[in-house]
C-alpha cells in the first residue's frame, strides 16, 4: 500500500486506515479536522500530534487563515500542501511546489499535493483565468514562510537562544556555534500549526530564489510518461458498474416515446429512468454501449438556426442595443483615414486529451464523487442542487483531468454517475465519448465584432468604437492610446451552448483590435510595427512588442509570396506579442505557415520550461482556432462530432516556432495558461494581408487550406 502511494500520491485519502478515520458522520472539512487532527499531519495517514488543541480552536470560516489548512509536516518532517486548484495539464503542482520548497528550504521532492478535494482543501472557485499563480503562490508563500518562522522560534526556545542567527537547509535547523541541529520532524512533533498565516511575514525576495525561477523537473514526470498516472477515466472501485446515457439526435430535443424492454433483457443491465434522463448501467462498458444501443426512442425535434444563419441570428437577436457615443461619431466624422470592419468568429471545440469522465459512489447518504472539473466545489454545489442534500454530505475529489482549456468548469459526467450510482445501490463510472464532447459540451462562444476606426491628418487615432455580439466582453479594452473611443459587449441569444475558453473572449477581441490596427497602418502607407508603437503608453507591451520583432527578423527582406504580420495584447497579467511568416501559392492559394515566434512577460518566472510549454500549448491551440477549427451545425444537429472531420493542427500544419520569454524579476509572477494564445490568429491575418492583400475578417481563416477570394 505505501509502495503504491509513493508511485502515485493523488488518492492518498483512499487509504484503508484513513477512510476508516472518516467513517461515522458527516465529511465536514471541520469534523475532518476534528477526527483526523490537523496541524503538522502526514499525507499518508493524518497525525494525531495535534487533534486536540487544533480541535478545539478550530471554528467554520477561519479554516483558510490558519497555517495548517495549507500546510502540515508530519514526523518524519514530509510536507504535505492543500490547494483547491487542480491540475489539468498546467503544472502547477510542479511550480507551486516550487515556491513552497523555496520558503521552507527544502527539495521539490520534499514536498506532496493534495489539490481539488471539497473535503480536504480550502474552498476554490476554480482553477481558471490564469489565477492559480498570482493567487495561490502568494498564499502558500507566506503560509510555508510562516512555517518557517515557527519551527525558527521552537529551536531557539529549545536551545534557548535568540532566533535570529540560526540557518535552515534541508529540513534541519542548525545551531549557530555548537553544531547541534534540529530537524524538521523533531521541531514538528507534539507542537501545533493552529495559528494564523503572518500575512506580513518575509518571504525570500526573488533575486534569492534558488529552487523557484529554475526549471526543475515535472513532479510525477515519470508516472506521465510511462501511463502509469492515474486519471478519473483510468478509476476503478469495487463492484464499479459502468453507466451509458441516452442523449437525443438533436439539441434541445424532447423524449416523445421510449422503449427499453430489449435492452432490460441483457444480463447484468439495469435501465434507469428519471423523468427525461434515461440511463444504463453494466458490469462492462461494451454491454453498457450495447444495451443503449437497444433502446428505442422518438424525439420530438425544435427548429433552430444553422451554421449559415449565425451570424445574423446573433444581431437579431441581441439583448440591447448599441450605444452610440456623440464624442466617438464627432471625432469619426473628422477622420482623414477610416477602417469599418465586420468580423465573424465561429463556435469552436475544446476538444480536450480527456472527454468528461465521472465515478460515483453512495454511501449511507453520502456522495463521493471524482470527476476531471476545473471547478470542484462548484461541481458540489451542482450536485447539491441535483439531489436536495448538504453539501457536507457531498465530497467531491478531482484527480488530474487530460486537459481543460476552461471546458470543464462543469461536472456532467460527475452528474450522471451519481444519479445511475443511486439508483441501482452500487458505484458507477460514466465515460463520454469524443462524440458526445464534440455533442453535449458546451462551446467557445461565436461572435459578431463590428470596429471602427479613424486616424487624423497627422496619422494619429482619433476615433475608435467596437462592438462585440454575444462572444464576450474579455479583452474588448484597447491597449492603444485614442482620445476617443468606445467598447461595449452586446449579449444574445446562442443557437450552441457556450462557455469559457481559454482566453475567453480576448481571442475573438484581439483578432479584431489588431486587425483593424494593421489596416489602419496599412491605410497610411505605414510599418504596423511603428503604427502600433507610436500607440502604446504601456511600457511591457512595448518591451514585448519590440523584442519579439526583432527576434523575428521584423524588418529583414521577404521572400516572394511570403508575407510577415504581427499582433500584441495584455490579458489576464500577460503580455504577449506574436509574429507570423506565411507563405500563399500563387496558383493554387494553398497557405502554409512558415514561422511563429511568440514573446511573453508574465513577471517573474518561477519555472522557464514549464512557462515555455505554456505558451507553446497555447501557440498551438491557437493555430487550430486561426485556421480551421469550427462547429459546423444545423437545425440543431452538430455536423462535424468527430477528429475525422472537426479538423485540429495535425504535425503537418506544425510552424517552426520560438518562444521569447521576458523575465521580470521585480514584478509578481502571474499565470501564463491563456494570454500567449490571443496573438496568433491575428499574427497570421496580417501576415496574409501582407502577401496577398486581402484582408480576412473570419476565423478560421482557411478552413478549406486556401485563401478565398
Amino acid at each position: 500500500m505505501k509502495k503504491q502511494l509513493d508511485e502515485n500520491p493523488i488518492f492518498p485519502e483512499q487509504y484503508e486506515l484513513f477512510e476508516k478515520k472518516l467513517a461515522g458522520g458527516p465529511i465536514t472539512r471541520r469534523s475532518f479536522f476534528k477526527r483526523m487532527g490537523a496541524g503538522i499531519a502526514s499525507y499518508i495517514v493524518v497525525s494525531d500530534l495535534l487533534a486536540g488543541p487544533f480541535a478545539e480552536s478550530f471554528s467554520e470560516g477561519e479554516d483558510e487563515d490558519t497555517i495548517a489548512a495549507w500546510i502540515h509536516v508530519n514526523e518524519a518532517g514530509k510536507i504535505t500542501c492543500y490547494t483547491g486548484k487542480v491540475e489539468v495539464g498546467q503544472n502547477i503542482r510542479t511550480s507551486l511546489a516550487q515556491v513552497v520548497a523555496e520558503e521552507l528550504f527544502v527539495q521539490v521532492e520534499d514536498i506532496h499535493f493534495i489539490m481539488g478535494d471539497t473535503l480536504l482543501t480550502p474552498y476554490d472557485r476554480g482553477t481558471f483565468g490564469s489565477l492559480t499563480t498570482p493567487q495561490m503562490a502568494p498564499k502558500l508563500r507566506k503560509a510555508a514562510a510562516s512555517v518557517r518562522e515557527l519551527l525558527i522560534a521552537t529551536a531557539a526556545k529549545e536551545w534557548n537562544i535568540g532566533s535570529t542567527s540560526l540557518q535552515m537547509e534541508q529540513g534541519i535547523v542548525f545551531h549557530p556555534t555548537n553544531g547541534e541541529k534540529l530537524s524538521y520532524a523533531q521541531l514538528a512533533n507534539g507542537k501545533k500549526l493552529a495559528q494564523r498565516v503572518n500575512k506580513e511575514v518575509h518571504v525570500v525576495p526573488v533575486e534569492e530564489w534558488k529552487i523557484a525561477g529554475t526549471s526543475v523537473p515535472k513532479v510525477n514526470g515519470k508516472s506521465y510518461i510511462t501511463g502509469r498516472h492515474v486519471y478519473v477515466s483510468d478509476l476503478v472501485l469495487p463492484d464499479m458498474q459502468y453507466g451509458k446515457v441516452l442523449r437525443p439526435p438533436y439539441l434541445n430535443a424532447k423524449l416523445k416515446t421510449l422503449d427499453t424492454s430489449e435492452a432490460e433483457k441483457v444480463k447484468g443491465v439495469k435501465v434507469v429512468q428519471e423523468g427525461d434522463f434515461v440511463g444504463v448501467t453494466a458490469p462492462d462498458s461494451t454491454t453498457a454501449k450495447m444495451a443503449l444501443a437497444m433502446i428505442s426512442a422518438e424525439w420530438e425535434r425544435k427548429q433552430q438556426p444553422s451554421r449559415k444563419q449565425l451570424f445574423s441570428h446573433l444581431k437579431e437577436n441581441a439583448n440591447n442595443q448599441p450605444d452610440k457615443k456623440p464624442n466617438v461619431e464627432e471625432a469619426f466624422a473628422k477622420g482623414a483615414k477610416k477602417v469599418t470592419s465586420s468580423f465573424h468568429v465561429d463556435y469552436i471545440a475544446h476538444s480536450p486529451l480527456e472527454p468528461r469522465a465521472g465515478v460515483a459512489e453512495w454511501n449511507k447518504g453520502e456522495l463521493n464523487v471524482w470527476t476531471g472539473t476545473q471547478r470542484p466545489f462548484g461541481v458540489q454545489e451542482e450536485l447539491e442542487r441535483e439531489f436536495g442534500i448538504a453539501k457536507e454530505k457531498i465530497r467531491v475529489r478531482m484527480p488530474d483531468t487530460g486537459s481543460g482549456y476552461g471546458g470543464k468548469h462543469t461536472g456532467e459526467a460527475g452528474v450522471e454517475a451519481a444519479k445511475l450510482a443511486r439508483a441501482i445501490g452500487k458505484p458507477v463510472k460514466v465515460n463520454w465519448t469524443r462524440e458526445e464532447e464534440f455533442m453535449w459540451a458546451y462551446c467557445r462562444p461565436a461572435g459578431l465584432i463590428e470596429v471602427r476606426g479613424a486616424v487624423d491628418n497627422n496619422g494619429k487615432l482619433v476615433a475608435w468604437e467596437m462592438f462585440n455580439y454575444n462572444s464576450g466582453g474579455a479583452g474588448l479594452e484597447s491597449p492603444y492610446d485614442v482620445p476617443a473611443k468606445h467598447q461595449q459587449f452586446i449579449s444574445s441569444d446562442t443557437p450552441l451552448r457556450q462557455g469559457s475558453y481559454r482566453a475567453l473572449a480576448s481571442t475573438a477581441n484581439v483578432f479584431a483590435i489588431e486587425s483593424v490596427m494593421n489596416d489602419l497602418a496599412l491605410e497610411q502607407g505605414k510599418d504596423p510595427m511603428k503604427f502600433r508603437m507610436e500607440h502604446l503608453s504601456d511600457e511591457r507591451l512595448k518591451r514585448v512588442l519590440k523584442e519579439t520583432a526583432s527576434k523575428f527578423g521584423w524588418e529583414e527582406e521577404k521572400r516572394p509570396n511570403r508575407g510577415f504580420g504581427l499582433a500584441c495584447g495584455f490579458v489576464k497579467g500577460g503580455y504577449v506579442a506574436t509574429c507570423a511568416e506565411v507563405h500563399v501559392d500563387p496558383d493554387t492559394k494553398e497557405l502554409k505557415v512558415l514561422r511563429l515566434v511568440t514573446g511573453f512577460e508574465c513577471g517573474a518566472i518561477i519555472n522557464p520550461r514549464h512557462l515555455k510549454s505554456q505558451v507553446l500549448g497555447c501557440v498551438l491551440q491557437g493555430l487550430g482556432g486561426a485556421l480551421f477549427e469550427a462547429i459546423d451545425f444545423d437545425n440543431g444537429q452538430i455536423l462535424n462530432p468527430a477528429f475525422s472531420s472537426y479538423r485540429v493542427p495535425r504535425f503537418k500544419d506544425i510552424p517552426e516556432t520560438e518562444v521569447l520569454l521576458v523575465n521580470r524579476p521585480d514584478l509578481p509572477p502571474a499565470g501564463a495558461g491563456e494570454a500567449p494564445i490571443i496573438g496568433v490568429a491575428p499574427a497570421i491575418r496580417n501576415a496574409i494581408q501582407d502577401v496577398t492583400g486581402e484582408r480576412i475578417n473570419s476565423l478560421p481563416l482557411v478552413p478549406s487550406g486556401k485563401i478565398m477570394t
